[in-house]
């Protein structure tokens, strides 16, 4: 058994990753769908596999060539695009012998090829096609025999899988030209009855032409793998997307039978970008918090081109969620100890053993991150762009300069989460799980806390947020002195993490038209208010007047 693959295609769909990566090294379960094409084909009992090229062939002929199968693959250069009748003609003289397989690069299916291999054979037609039902490519009509009657119709069509069977007798119908699409043999051989077709009606098949159609294959394929289903299964998979919040990536829930799990869809992450930074954080960071028995999801598996990581599924249950359901005090105030036990234990735990290089943005919260992710920030997002405010940010760069320095003083160093508030909480049989963890660095605890208590999706009160802070201070087991700098530190924290919160109220409002974000302005505002006037106005005059004016 022989075939043949087309790879030699633009990837014009996939643009602009194709750009840098052809289309059939874009991969799924962390291997290439090419890769997937060819062990499909030698499970199935090929032995001769030859792999058309054009767009970036040198990346895919270096890949074919370290590849260990036990089969003969080459790869075959076309110097211009050829089409696909083109192609098959230009592979005449290794497909001449016996009937051979045609299979596109960019598709992953759960057809049985032996069983459409022995089809052909006894068909004693000169192509088989398998086709199936899919309404976004439903244009083959067939009749009552299965031989083909149009490839173009606008009822009762089927579509093709891109994957087919030619006895080579088929050149002798192949027209004296180099550059030509294999449709305008068929349809004159259809005429003759010589294009049969196998029908699938329960088949797993998906293609990765589009940045959609890509992602969606992998989120299948990890769901598949991880709940340890047979491809034939996985239309069965319940896959249902989930409200995500400010951040643009999609999540889903995946599920079969009685078990489920979490998809963080992070967008097509190539090599070198920032999504790829991000992306590796979060697997490395993840992995080391679970390797310190903290309490975070387990990562599962992950694709790093897809962007697409398996989760343990933790529920719905947010700690927002959770307090607003209890709407008690004494309630709220324990499961919060409970949370800033854990967030003592992610400071300390999660810092031993942490490296710098799975960081992305910056190593660690520095003075000059504060400056420009948080005071300018909340500067240009919100001030400027929310309340269309037209003030100089350099008239009170020395008020956020202060304000820089004195949230790092004295700082409790350690693994700073960065973003710990109660949407980045779970909640599941009354035990605490963080999530959201990709932006850890090395930074101050109080940074974290101040991020928990001003919340304003909860928005605890002055009192609840005074004995919380108390709690903290007294778990650590601090000197008075010790509570003073901490509380100083944390003063300023509350600062930076306050404005912080406002920018970014301001830019998924505003920029990415969540508005839902609105309605936590107000408390988001009141708690910058409140914080100002803890704190050494005479350091902060020209902020704590704007203040007062929002």
């Amino acid at each position: 058994m022989k075939a043949l693959i087309l790879s030699a295609g633009f990837g014009t769909r996939l643009l602009p990753y194709t750009q840098k990566i052809p289309k059939p090294l874009f991969t799924l379960l962390s291997k290439p769908v090419l890769e997937h094409a060819i062990q499909t084909l030698v499970n199935n009992g090929c032995e001769q596999i030859l792999i058309n090229t054009h767009h970036l062939n040198e990346q895919i002929e270096t890949f074919v060539d370290q590849l260990r199968y036990g089969v003969d693959i080459q790869t075959i250069y076309e110097p211009e695009i050829l089409e696909t009748g083109g192609a098959i003609a230009n592979a005449k003289p290794f497909l001449k012998d016996d009937p051979f397989f045609v299979i596109n690069s960019d598709i992953i299916s759960s057809v049985d090829l032996r069983k459409v291999y022995a089809f052909h054979k006894q068909s004693n037609t000169l192509a088989t096609l398998v086709l199936h039902d899919d309404d976004r490519f439903n244009k083959i009509k067939i009749d009552p025999g299965g031989y083909v009657q149009t490839f173009d119709s606008k009822t009762n069509g089927l579509a093709f899988t891109g994957i087919q069977v030619l006895s080579p007798q088929i050149y002798e119908h192949f027209p004296d030209k180099k550059i030509f699409s294999s449709i305008e043999v068929y349809q004159r051989l259809a005429l003759q009855k010589q294009v049969n077709t196998v029908v699938e009606k329960d088949i797993f098949w998906s293609d990765i032409g589009t940045k959609d159609a890509y992602s969606i294959t992998s989120l299948h394929m990890l769901s598949a793998a991880q709940l340890k289903i047979k491809p034939g299964k996985i239309k069965k998979l319940q896959v249902d997307k989930l409200t995500g919040d400010g951040s643009d990536r999609q999540w889903y829930r995946a599920g079969y039978g009685e078990q489920s799990f979490i998809l963080s869809d992070h967008g097509i992450c190539m090599p070198e970008s920032i999504e790829r930074s991000q992306l590796n954080a979060f697997i490395h960071i993840g992995n080391h918090l679970f390797s310190k028995q903290l309490p975070v999801p387990r990562i599962l598996n992950h694709d790093l081109l897809s962007g697409m990581v398996i989760l343990e599924d933790l529920g719905n249950l947010h700690l927002e969620t959770r307090i607003k359901q209890e709407k008690n005090d004494l309630f709220t105030v324990n499961l919060y100890k409970k949370v800033i036990d854990i967030l003592i234990d992610f400071s300390g735990k999660g810092f031993q053993g942490f490296k710098k290089e799975w960081t992305c943005q910056t190593e660690t919260y520095s003075k000059k991150l504060i400056i420009e992710k948080e005071c300018h920030y909340f500067w240009d997002a919100f001030i400027k762009g929310y309340l269309k405010l037209d003030l100089s940010f350099h008239k009170f760069f020395d008020e956020f300069n202060h304000a820089a320095d004195h949230a790092l003083k004295h700082g409790l160093t350690g693994l700073m989460h960065r973003d710990m508030q109660s949407r980045n909480i779970m909640i599941k049989k009354d035990c605490p799980f963080f999530i959201d963890f990709q932006s850890a660095r090395q930074g101050p605890l109080q940074y974290d806390l101040a991020s928990l208590l001003i919340d304003p999706y909860v928005n605890l009160d002055t009192q609840i947020k005074n004995e919380l802070l108390e709690y903290t201070t007294g778990k650590l087991n601090l000197t008075p002195k010790e509570i003073k700098n901490f509380i100083g530190c944390y003063d300023y924290c509350c600062l930076t993490r306050n404005l912080q919160i406002l920018g970014a109220f301001g830019f998924l409002s505003l920029v990415k038209n969540k508005k839902h974000f609105e309605r936590y302005i107000p408390n988001a505002v009141n708690s910058l208010k409140s914080i100002i006037k803890g704190l050494d106005t005479d350091k902060l005059p020209r902020l704590s007047s704007l203040l007062q004016t929002l």
